[in-house]
């Protein structure tokens, strides 16, 4: 029939050809003398959930059958065996392994192709981002990110650096949260030498350190409204002090800032100054969350699969269906960045080239599956 058999009696070798990926595809007696067809079937999925078993028998039965699709088996065959439609399986889990090959092939091109920066994403609101987002950065202005936590507002702040007349010059980055009042105004305006306890030396700030190049504000909603003032002091004059000294400096900096806050209600509840807020938001560009752009899933896994099977030196071919399954389903609360830790846990803890549900933590138990559905069909699915 056009294929190369690799005849064996002992299950243990057929096991092991499976594993090295030696055969895509194993024809099974469902009652052996050293294991069981089923038991078999179990250990080969477990090794390689793309890999395609076939179970033989003696005595068919509709219960035996079904039995054998539902723990994953591609088809159940009477003995002895008929070519006609052995030719028939055969050939269609050949067509079908060639389709995925050309679905891998073309969902690497396409992650190629719609990786902005290091931004990925081909659902439509993305698109609309990455469009919006690289017509602004010809422009030398202001630009405020909104969205929620973990949607990836300073990679699409970095694309917008990138991409704009300014791309080759220093990005300087500062999260506005995590520090207090006193720390941040050095941070961003820098001080001088003696200037409070500590200070042993001058100290250039961001703003300085970033003239003539991009700063980017993480968090800008979680800043005092004394460092508010001072940041629309840089926006509307261009300059800045240093902390104890009297001079005022002169810079030309193009300012990003990003927040998961709504800012129009802070402004009614008068946490977050009105006019800072129309400065920054004159070019507003919201982060959608992971739900909204579901379709950008698999491409996010297989681009985080590529990561860190480089960070850790695994070989990771794809999760089966049913991990896949359990990801579409989860609702993302923490976005893209919660997406990747869960990838990166699982790829710390595989042990073979597919990640299963089992190797998930913190999402949601597998789906259970009918005898109309397809139980254990775990099959790789590229990307």
């Amino acid at each position: 029939m056009g294929y190369e058999p690799i005849p064996t009696l002992d299950p243990k070798e057929a096991l092991g050809l499976v594993k090295h990926g030696r055969c895509r595809l194993v024809m099974v007696a469902a009652h052996l003398p050293e294991m069981d067809g089923y038991e078999f079937l179990d250990q080969a999925l477990c090794t390689d959930p793309g890999a395609h078993v076939i179970l033989m028998a003696g005595e068919y039965t509709l219960e035996s059958a079904l039995e054998a699709i539902r723990r994953g088996a591609s088809d159940f065959l009477p003995m002895p065996v008929d070519r006609v439609r052995l030719r028939k399986t055969l050939d269609d889990i050949a067509a079908l392994y060639d389709k995925r090959h050309r679905v891998k092939a073309t969902e690497e091109q396409l992650l190629r192709d719609l990786d902005f920066h290091g931004s990925i994403g081909k659902s439509p609101v993305m698109l609309e981002v990455f469009d919006f987002a690289r017509k602004v950065a010809r422009h030398y202005t202001n630009v405020l990110l909104v969205g929620p936590t973990g949607t990836g507002k300073e990679l699409v702040a970095g694309a917008i650096h990138q991409i704009s007349p300014v791309g080759q010059q220093k990005l300087a980055v500062c999260n506005c949260s995590a520090m207090v009042d006193t720390l941040l105004e050095s941070q961003l305006f820098g001080h001088e030498r003696g200037s409070f306890t500590g200070a042993t030396d001058t100290r250039l700030g961001l703003f300085e350190y970033a003239n003539g190049a991009t700063v980017f504000l993480d968090e800008v909603g979680e800043t005092s409204l004394a460092m508010q003032a001072k940041l629309l002091r840089v926006i509307q004059n261009r300059e800045i002090q240093r902390v104890g000294s009297p001079e005022v400096r002169r810079i030309n900096v193009r300012l990003i800032a990003a927040t998961n806050r709504d800012l129009r209600a802070e402004v009614l509840a008068g946490h977050f100054r009105e006019d800072l807020f129309f400065r920054l938001s004159s070019i507003q560009i919201r982060v959608p969350s992971l739900a909204e752009r579901l379709e950008d899933i698999p491409l996010l896994i297989q681009f985080f699969l590529k990561r860190y099977n480089g960070a850790y030196g695994k070989s990771i071919s794809g999760l089966t269906r049913r991990a896949q399954t359990v990801l579409l389903r989860h609702p993302w609360p923490g976005n893209v960045r919660e997406l990747e830790n869960v990838i990166s846990s699982a790829c710390i803890t595989a042990t073979g080239d597919f990640i299963e549900c089992r190797r998930f933590t913190g999402a949601p138990a597998a789906p259970e599956y009918n005898v109309h559905g397809r139980r254990g069909l775990e099959t790789a699915v590229p990307g």
